[in-house]
């Protein structure tokens, strides 16, 4: 279940792409799949160790192009062990939320994403995510939980004053908010309540069988009720202005 759309959000084989917090892999994987050279940097050493795993079986199975390679590691996302303008591609998908020093975050993803880089951001949603913080105060007073909830302005803010041009953004997964709404009325850790489990039963078949009416309805329903909030920036060049100043300063 991916949350980046890669039909806005380009990406060429070859590309050197980090997947921030990537967690179980999910985008890791796709990029994988598209060629692109991958790595997936998590703090979770257990998850880390799972995406290894998933990386060495799709190599194995041919599911990956030639050329393309993929590495999982664990590290912090305040200190990315990178140098400078490391990367064409950056993803952070579902993790801000979590992070107090989220400018801390933007910063050292700008720091390693080259000029003219494409970076995607995702978070969860201002109103879904209001609707389960009412409903629950296990579902974000947790260790390691949501810290914050974005609106979409204030993210794209943060993402400008990082040094960020934004060019796009939507919502996606809209089915998946009810779930979370449920889950957080039942208690977010009842996975026998019935109505949280036939609604999971649901969500699976969706996402294997991929049927186009539950697509079309998820489409429509996006701008509505998308659990998350998804935006593109890319970093730009140095004007030119900047770099004959700069020029001029290392002349002298």
């Amino acid at each position: 279940m991916l949350t980046v759309d890669f039909s806005r959000f380009p990406l060429a084989p070859g590309d050197r792409v980090l997947d921030l917090g990537c967690g179980a892999g999910r985008h890791a994987f796709e990029c994988y799949r598209r060629g692109a050279h991958v790595v997936a940097l998590d703090q979770n050493g257990e998850e880390i160790r799972e995406v290894a795993t998933w990386f060495a079986a799709m190599k194995e199975a041919g599911e990956a192009p030639e050329g393309a390679s993929a590495v999982a590691m664990e590290g912090n996302a305040l200190q990315l062990p990178f140098p400078d303008e490391s990367f064409d591609v950056v993803i952070i998908s579902e993790v801000m939320e979590h992070i107090p020093d989220d400018k801390g975050v933007l910063a050292e993803m700008v720091r390693v994403l080259k000029p003219g880089g494409r970076i995607a951001v995702t978070v969860p949603r201002y109103g879904p995510e209001k609707v389960c913080w009412a409903l629950s105060d296990a579902y974000h007073e947790v260790e390691g939980g949501h810290i914050r909830i974005y609106k979409a302005d204030q993210l794209l803010g943060r993402m400008r004053e990082a040094g960020l041009k934004p060019y796009g953004t939507h919502h996606a997964h809209a089915l998946h908010s009810p779930y979370w709404w449920l889950k957080c009325a039942f208690g977010v850790d009842n996975d026998k309540a019935l109505p949280v489990r036939a609604y999971h039963k649901l969500l699976v078949w969706d996402i294997m069988k991929k049927p186009l009416a539950t697509r079309v309805a998820e489409q429509a329903l996006n701008p509505l009720m998308g659990k998350s909030f998804v935006a593109y920036a890319t970093k730009p060049h140095l004007p030119v202005e900047a770099a004959s100043t700069d020029a001029s300063v290392d002349a002298s």
